[in-house]
């Protein structure tokens, strides 16, 4: 069973090490079982892709995608967000004071 990590999709990181360091960006996606996480905007790769036919819509155009790599998560610090971040748990609170809408 994969351990949990300490930031979540959608957290405010930084990059604290590595050639990225200093940027911040948001985590686009979480891969527990390697540790990792992708920062976007961080740790940019560029993929070669082969034009295929396959697909639903037919063919899929190739050539040279650049996208984001997943770095190690000890090399990010969850930052501070100034946006809400539960929704829900904002709704619940107004539901606590019994008050009508």
């Amino acid at each position: 069973m994969p351990k949990s990590l300490h930031v979540r999709k959608g957290d405010l990181v930084q990059v604290i090490a590595g050639k990225d360091k200093g940027a911040k960006g948001r985590v686009i996606a979480t891969l527990p079982r390697e540790d990792r996480v992708v920062v976007e905007g961080v740790n940019m790769i560029k993929k070669h892709a082969k034009e295929t036919h396959q697909g639903p819509r037919g063919a899929k155009t190739g050539g040279v995608q650049t996208m984001e790599g997943p770095i190690h998560v000890s090399n990010v610090k969850k930052l501070k967000d100034d946006k809400p971040a539960d929704k829900k748990a904002d709704e619940k609170k107004a539901d606590e004071t019994g008050e009508d809408s």
